[in-house]
């Protein structure tokens, strides 16, 4: 086992970085002209190897917006399902398609890829470029497939803050109560991307652009594939992942 990985338990994906929504808290930026995904079954055969080695306790899927591969989505976690990986998560804006009967179809199959826990962002930056109505009914159908959802919005400076994008964002979250689903912590905007190009004046003037969720390089608890197969130094599209992970220094 590689020294700098001894503690890895957690695996993520980015499925695609197409999305379809322009949020201007974004830490990627424009995600204009992003196409292509992740490969469904290098992925799961990725997850399969790496849990024959390591401890793996969580797996996720982003992007992007990941339900516009959902069969990559599915695949992946059917895999994760069958290894025993306890917590299985999905972040997703929920606007994937304007068709109730393709909305239901995406749904239902989230709930049989064992999928457990199911995070929507809802807030006022996704809402401004991604309309609401298609969103609450995704929800609404998770629920009814017995998905565990919560609601993950974004809040800018904090969550107490009465600036205008906070308070929008309470009413956004209003709309979702008659289906009972959770508010979660969600997570505050960093400067970082779009952030740092449209919401400046929410930041002090030298904040940095780290990311709140970087990891010490030298004991790594997660790792991540792009939907290109980078991942730590190499690249799993071209490289056997066991190798990668043998050959990983920060």
């Amino acid at each position: 086992m590689n020294v700098y990985l001894k503690n890895l338990n957690r695996i993520e994906f980015v499925v695609t970085m197409a999305c379809t929504g322009k949020c201007r808290h974004c830490s990627e930026g424009d995600h204009d002209g992003c196409s292509g995904h992740m490969d469904a079954e290098i992925a799961a055969e990725a997850v399969r190897k790496i849990c024959a080695h390591y401890p793996i306790a969580s797996l996720m899927t982003f992007g992007g917006e990941p339900l516009l591969y959902p069969d990559v989505v599915c695949t992946i976690h059917k895999t994760a399902s069958a290894l025993g990986i306890a917590k299985r998560q999905l972040i997703t804006n929920g606007f994937f398609s304007k068709r109730r009967e393709r909305i239901e179809e995406v749904a239902k199959a989230l709930a049989d890829s064992g999928i457990n826990s199911l995070l929507l962002s809802a807030d006022a930056f996704h809402q401004e470029t991604i309309p609401l109505e298609p969103v609450i009914f995704f929800a609404e159908c998770a629920v009814k497939c017995g998905l565990p959802v919560q609601l993950c919005p974004a809040w800018l400076v904090s969550p107490e803050d009465q600036n205008p994008y906070n308070l929008r964002t309470g009413e956004i979250l209003v709309k979702f109560e008659p289906l009972g689903i959770p508010v979660g912590s969600g997570n505050v905007v960093f400067p970082s991307g779009n952030a740092r190009k449209y919401l400046s004046e929410y930041f002090e003037e030298n904040a940095a652009e780290s990311s709140p969720y970087d990891e010490d390089p030298r004991d790594l608890r997660t790792i991540s594939f792009s939907p290109e197969g980078d991942v730590l130094n190499g690249n799993v599209y071209r490289t056997d992942i066991l190798e990668i992970l043998r050959t990983y220094r920060p």
